[in-house]
């Protein structure tokens, strides 16, 4: 509430997203974004409606459910990357394969997942292009590698979800371009699913379907029957 007036980040919204999609959401600060990523993912719950993840409504769930629903389906990217700066590479990575492990089993997620596994950090770190840097602290990597260290500590618990707030917003066009190109096969080869959150219009190009956000509601959701190639992108 604001004073004597309900303020709502979201309202009405309905959508689907469907698996191994690249989805794309636009809008301008405070059109509701950020807010949309973390209702997906768990981070936020609802005042009213369902999100149905794979028949499963995670609205109801209470906190343990949140956070293993979390740890065995959800993987995050953060604008500015969220590494913890007395931790190598090896151990940021390491770090997450760890809550994974340690969160209290939830057997249906486990039966969802059908497997319990994780990759190992050198796997992950691999998948990223940083064997090299595995023993490098954050101080000591450049933004790209910050960020693409973040991606394979999101990637190390093998989510179905791969959330992005804003992954390329702290990077210049170059980097950047090679973070997209990263997501963009994790959806094309690996069959994750894909959302990234961004007020840059041009990642538009790249995205199965782009949902378009104004004051809390979508505008419009627009199907792309021929993306691009990260590597097209410019902005």
């Amino acid at each position: 509430m604001l004073g004597e007036n309900a303020f709502y980040a979201l309202r009405n919204v309905n959508l689907r997203i469907l698996e191994g999609e690249m989805v794309v959401i636009l809008g301008p600060s405070g059109a509701g974004k950020s807010t949309l990523l973390n209702l997906l993912g768990g981070m936020d719950s609802p005042t009213s409606g369902s999100i149905l993840f794979n028949g499963h409504d995670i609205a109801g769930l209470k906190d343990d459910e949140l956070t293993a629903y979390r740890a065995y389906n959800v993987g995050v990217v953060f604008q500015f990357y969220n590494l913890i700066p007395t931790l190598t590479a090896y151990e940021n990575v390491a770090l997450m394969r760890d809550v994974r492990k340690n969160v209290r089993k939830k057997s249906v997620w486990e039966k969802e997942c059908g497997q319990t596994e994780v990759l190992d950090p050198r796997e992950a770190l691999s998948s990223v292009g940083l064997s090299e840097h595995m023993n490098q602290f954050p101080s000591q990597m450049s933004g790209g590698e910050q960020q693409r260290t973040s991606i394979a500590r999101a990637l190390a618990k093998k989510p179905r979800l791969l959330l992005c707030d804003e992954p390329t917003g702290a990077l210049d066009t170059g980097t950047g371009k090679e973070v997209l190109k990263l997501l963009q096969k994790e959806s094309r080869e690996n069959r994750h699913t894909v959302v990234m959150v961004t007020h840059n219009s041009f990642f538009a190009d790249i995205a199965d379907r782009v949902i378009r956000v104004k004051n809390g509601t979508i505008q419009e959701t627009v199907t792309n029957d021929h993306p691009k190639d990260a590597e097209e992108v410019n902005w």
